[in-house]
């Protein structure tokens, strides 16, 4: 009997005293207690902060909430805001493109109100701009929809800094839009003036027509002007309310950074042009003023080049130094013989669009072409080309270990170019991308790794 009782006794407490499952049975509890006090004061999942509100029945039914701060809370209400205004005004301006077109350009068009030549000088190249939008629109409202079907009722995932910089190509055609608009304005006046049918059809428009909210055809000939100078204002309040940490920060701000550089360069080509009207004006810095003037040079290149805008990539661009060596001995005397020029260098590839019916391929297509263009730094306020662009398919690039910082363009059967930059590093990228796309181009490079042999002969190298 006293075995037994010995060992229900061991049985009942497992070898731990009185004492130690005391002490247990308290840490136990002063764990508790601390979960408990965390969880009442865990941080918030946007900043971190432990200011959280005090939970109720409510808040409880909605986890996602209660798991943010005031501040936080207020902050994404604000972002949620500020995405649906900048995707609703977009479809708003969509609609006022879509009257332009439908109640003013097919209808006069139709009645032979105006000639082709007319029309085109009065709506320039709206179809352009109709057609961005409706690809811009779309891609904005796929993202919307999706985030609500996956649950994120705040749009945190929706990023349209980077949708807005996919779809950048569509700056360049606000330019020529905005650039237009004094002479188009003008031959409206002139036309309406002259011929009568045409002033009738405009009053009875504006007054009959509901669609049009009785506006008349010079007010929605303002909206991409004023749409285009409303992209820094949306992107600037999408930015305010979004975290420095959220993924879509630093494209929101390049994004705004890109649209205010293209304002500042279409008020300064309408300086040139002797008009008087302007966009709304933004601070300018150092950095838009660089890109303002990478603007102009990639414009000038690519009227020099001939090719269609949404083709055309641009996969470098900067200053070098160039130099044209006299003879093919330049290595074994060293660069510092040769005399350098500095040179504004833009690396252009032409790639094949995959589907005509987007606007930027998800996928890039083969490449086309690619173009070395020259460009002399600014004289008398333009830019100047040095010579007509290098087509790198008719080109042989190549460096020398015992010229390090320098590479070696040869244009079969016409001139050599040596080109460095004044950081080692940077010369040696530029190598790397253009040797890429040389090789790349052109069936006898493949053949030989755009190597070339003694059947080729230029000009520096004979004897």
């Amino acid at each position: 009997a006293t075995r037994t009782k010995s060992a229900d006794v061991e049985r009942a407490d497992s070898g731990i005293g009185q004492m130690p499952a005391r002490k247990w049975r308290n840490r136990a509890a002063e764990t508790l207690s601390s979960l408990q006090a965390w969880e009442a004061h865990r941080p918030c999942t946007d900043c971190g902060e432990r200011d959280l509100p005090v939970e109720t029945d409510v808040q409880n039914c909605n986890q996602r909430r209660a798991d943010l701060c005031e501040k936080c809370h207020k902050r994404r209400t604000e972002r949620k805001e500020s995405v649906l205004e900048f995707v609703n005004t977009e479809a708003s301006y969509g609609e006022d493109l879509r009257i332009i077109k439908e109640e003013f350009y097919l209808p006069m068009q139709a009645a032979g109100l105006l000639s082709q030549e007319q029309l085109q000088g009065i709506f320039s190249n709206i179809q352009e701009l109709i057609d961005l939008n409706e690809n811009f629109l779309e891609i904005l409202q796929e993202e919307i929809d999706q985030a609500f079907d996956q649950g994120d009722d705040d749009l945190m995932t929706v990023c349209i800094g980077e949708i807005f910089l996919e779809f950048v190509n569509m700056l360049p055609a606000f330019q020529t839009y905005c650039l237009q608009q004094s002479s188009s304005v003008n031959m409206l006046n002139a036309l309406e003036k002259e011929k009568e049918l045409l002033r009738i059809f405009l009053n009875v428009s504006q007054n009959d027509n509901t669609a049009l909210r009785r506006m008349n055809l010079r007010s929605f000939l303002m909206a991409p002007l004023q749409r285009v100078t409303k992209y820094p204002l949306l992107l600037s309040r999408i930015i305010k309310a979004t975290t420095e940490y959220h993924p879509d920060h630093g494209s929101l701000r390049e994004a705004k950074s890109r649209i205010e550089s293209h304002l500042e360069h279409i008020n300064m080509k309408t300086k040139q042009e002797g008009n008087t009207w302007t966009l709304r004006s933004f601070r300018q810095d150092s950095k838009k003023k660089r890109e303002v003037i990478n603007i102009e040079m990639r414009e000038t290149a690519l009227k020099t080049v001939g090719w269609l805008r949404e083709e055309t990539r641009f996969v470098m661009e900067g200053s070098l130094q160039l130099a044209q060596p006299p003879d093919g001995q330049w290595v074994k005397k060293g660069s510092k013989t040769l005399k350098f020029q500095n040179m504004q260098v833009l690396l252009l590839v032409n790639m094949k669009r995959v589907s005509e019916s987007s606007l930027e391929s998800a996928e890039p297509g083969p490449v086309k072409d690619a173009v070395l263009v020259l460009i002399r730094d600014k004289n008398n306020g333009k830019f100047h080309l040095l010579r007509e662009p290098l087509r790198l398919s008719n080109c042989i690039v190549s460096t020398d270990p015992d010229c390090d910082d320098t590479f070696e363009l040869i244009e079969i059967r016409r001139e050599a170019f040596v080109f460095r930059d004044s950081d080692r590093a940077r010369t040696h990228h530029w190598f790397r991308q253009i040797r890429r796309y040389s090789r790349e181009l052109g069936s006898w490079k493949k053949r030989r790794n755009a190597l070339p042999n003694i059947m080729i002969s230029t000009p520096h190298t004979r004897p």
